[in-house]
């Protein structure tokens, strides 16, 4: 189901056909980096994925992450939505991309429309994202889009600190 769509791309809801682009995506090395190991090795793994998370969120919640595809063609980029993490009080914008598609303003295009969905269709008042101290792409994307840092979390049990920025409406 389309959810948005910008000059340039699509934002649709995930489904189990997505597995194989959300396998690859979920095993670059700058996901594992910043965002984390999640265990997906195989496509089965990452349909289980998709569907007891993006699925289920969507049903819930009413938001969740979105497939992004470029608008020409349909091919699949990354990923951009909303989540409500356990370990956050304010619902987390968040986005991956496969490296071919970084430095082409994509992620700003899909998380602009997304924090502005979020106020506007889900309506939240305050979105949150995190990431990585060492994650400087994704932090000058934050900063782009008006998220204004505000703390220093420590959300893994390894004692790694998190950067939490945050928009308000």
């Amino acid at each position: 189901m389309k959810i948005l769509e910008t000059e340039r791309l699509i934002l649709r809801t995930l489904n189990a056909g997505d597995a194989e682009f959300y396998l690859s995506l979920v095993t670059q090395p700058a996901w594992l980096k910043f965002i984390g190991d999640r265990g997906i090795r195989t496509v089965e793994a990452a349909q289980a994925a998709i569907l007891s998370g993006p699925v289920v969120a969507q049903a819930r919640d009413g938001f969740s992450f979105y497939m992004t595809e470029l608008k020409e063609g349909g091919l699949p980029i990354g990923i951009c939505g909303l989540v409500k993490r356990e370990t956050l009080d304010d619902v987390d914008i968040g986005y991956a991309f496969l490296p071919e598609f970084w430095g082409k303003g994509y992620a700003y295009e899909a998380a602009s429309a997304v924090l502005q969905h979020a106020n506007r269709v889900c309506g939240l008042q305050r979105v949150v994202a995190i990431t990585a101290p060492d994650n400087h792409a994704s932090i000058r994307l934050l900063e782009k889009m008006g998220l204004q840092f505000e703390k220093i979390l420590q959300l893994k049990d390894d004692g790694s600190d998190t950067k939490l920025f945050a928009y308000q409406f």
